[in-house]
């Protein structure tokens, strides 16, 4: 992984039985990369992993293996709540696979002490045919990934990178190790502009998905030190977001996807609907912000 640029965790299209959608999953790719994305997170906590079921978790990887063709650097989501159910994910890939990580939190049913974290990491290290990349996400899993963590497991040779909202761990691991090698992608997305100032200018979020032209325009603008240019359609990007939290997350998600010709649901199959005229809300936002 070497391109700076925008890394888009991708949605898991699924019918109402909870089946992947093949040629909508091959579209949802084929319309992030061809907006320029640098690589793609598949079944990340947008792509609703833990509720895509294990009869179509392995299945998923392949149709979006086929579709990326090697174009870009694909990640997987394995996030579980034990080792064992890890490495379970693991083999529903399968060795000798065209992707470029597994991605994992911490489990998040039970809050881990660091020493639990740095065992689960390793262990899944030692256990993976492919790298590792720690997924910091303390909104779910309540709990934050330390220095001392990193410190630990930043030695090992499958451990790669880190996806984290944390700009201050990710600075404070290219100063103590900035020979190693560690990749580090930034999820705040609120900051993605204050961060690619600071040199932080691998930036991954769900978002991307429904914003495929302002995430393409805003990353040109960055690579023209364009940093005006970039914070327009970043706030394009916020208000697609914000509206989308004010009018139910993940079902606007579906809402938004279905809006630019992806079919599918993106949404937990609990997911109750959104309120008469949601769907307008979704077209008129898309519109403002030039995406239809």
């Amino acid at each position: 992984m070497k391109k700076y640029g925008f890394y888009t965790a991708l949605g898991t299209p699924l019918t109402d039985e909870g089946k992947v959608i093949k040629s909508a999953l091959k579209a949802h790719i084929e319309q992030q990369i061809t907006a320029g994305a640098s690589g793609l997170l598949l079944m990340g906590s947008m792509g609703i992993e833990a509720s895509v079921l294990h009869s179509e978790y392995g299945k998923t990887v392949d149709i979006a293996i086929e579709a990326t063709a090697g174009r870009v650097p694909l990640f997987v989501g394995a996030m579980d709540n034990s080792i064992a159910r890890v490495r379970e994910r693991i083999d529903m890939i399968g060795a000798g696979k065209r992707i470029d990580g597994i991605v994992v939190t911490v489990p998040f049913y039970a809050v881990p002490r660091d020493c639990d974290a740095i065992r689960f990491f390793t262990e899944i290290a030692n256990y993976s045919p492919y790298s590792i990349y720690i997924y910091d996400l303390p909104g779910v899993t309540q709990y934050r990934v330390s220095m001392g963590v990193i410190d630990a497991v930043i030695g090992h040779k499958n451990v790669k990178g880190m996806k984290s909202a944390n700009w201050e761990l990710i600075k404070a691991i290219e100063r103590k190790h900035p020979d190693s090698g560690f990749e580090c992608l930034y999820s705040g997305l609120d900051s993605f502009d204050h961060a690619n100032v600071l040199g932080i200018k691998k930036n991954l979020d769900g978002m991307f998905c429904c914003t495929p032209k302002n995430g393409k325009a805003m990353y040109e603008c960055a690579a023209k030190g364009d940093i005006a240019g970039m914070r327009k359609h970043l706030d394009n990007i916020l208000l697609m977001r914000d509206t989308m939290l004010a009018n139910g997350l993940m079902m606007c998600f579906t809402h938004c996807m279905n809006l630019l010709g992806i079919d599918g649901n993106f949404h937990q199959d609990y997911t109750a609907p959104t309120e008469d005229g949601a769907i307008e809300i979704m077209r008129a936002t898309l519109k403002k912000i030039g995406e239809i």
